[in-house]
């Protein structure tokens, strides 16, 4: 099984090459998004992934759409295009991964240094500019990954797109598990892995599920980024089961004996 699975991914990856070089030159937006919905669902396929979904994704003709998921692995980015085909905002580093990093800038990958504070305004341009062609952006406020058991404090920083183009985001959560429901820990992207270990990983596994849900859009108009991490944030930890972060400011105590 293994074995078909490698022989597969590599074909397929050898068919993105293909199509990116040659096909994406040649046909408009609306083309290039079924092309890149249909190859992630294939690579979700080729992995043994079975996908399950709650709630409602973005729908193709929804203007001004973002989805702000947790991040759990590379194959989130694959899962949530096999759904709604998204574009989303990765870290720089993404472009050094072998063969992956080149498909995933050629197929539109809004790469974003984030050791660099002012490279905020070139990602609004960028988002600003996908909105307009009728994409969907996607983010992963954690700036991180986790196994799934766990939500980080969301970067509102990551949100300012959303806010200066006064985008509907759509809160998702992601989380993997194998065929009796427990967490599979082995697909997440964490600690040392390098991209070609996490892969190996994920390919060895059987019956595994990805869990999709999305949470209620919040329209971002009137609301400054904060707020917009604030409800993102609880409504992700909400869809995954976990607590919410108490994000609000902590007041002094009183005086012994104030009402409070």
């Amino acid at each position: 099984m293994r074995a078909l699975r490698w022989t597969r991914m590599l074909l397929h990856a050898i068919a993105a090459m293909l199509i990116l070089r040659l096909v994406f030159p040649r046909v408009d937006a609306a083309r290039r998004r079924h092309i890149v919905g249909w190859w992630s669902a294939k690579l979700v396929r080729i992995v043994g992934l079975e996908v399950r979904v709650a709630g409602e994704p973005p729908t193709a003709t929804e203007a001004a759409a973002m989805i702000a998921s947790n991040h759990v692995s590379w194959l989130d980015i694959f899962v949530i295009s096999s759904l709604r085909t998204t574009r989303f905002i990765a870290k720089s580093e993404i472009r050094d991964w072998p063969l992956a990093g080149w498909i995933a800038e050629r197929a539109g990958t809004i790469f974003i240094h984030r050791a660099r504070r002012r490279d905020t305004a070139r990602i609004n341009e960028r988002v600003h500019a996908a909105l307009l062609e009728g994409d969907c952006v996607g983010l992963f406020p954690e700036g991180t990954t986790t196994e799934g058991d766990a939500l980080l404090p969301f970067h509102s920083s990551l949100f300012e797109p959303a806010v200066a183009n006064q985008a509907h985001v759509h809160p998702c959560g992601i989380r993997y598990e194998r065929a009796d429901g427990s967490l599979c820990r082995s697909m997440a992207y964490v600690g040392e892995l390098s991209f070609m270990q996490s892969l190996g990983l994920a390919i060895r596994q059987r019956g595994a599920v990805a869990r999709v849900a999305f949470a209620p859009r919040i329209d971002t108009a009137g609301l400054d980024r904060r707020e917009v991490a604030r409800r993102a944030e609880a409504a992700v930890a909400t869809l995954l089961g976990l607590p919410p972060r108490d994000t609000a400011p902590k007041k002094p105590p009183g005086p012994p004996g104030e009402a409070r």
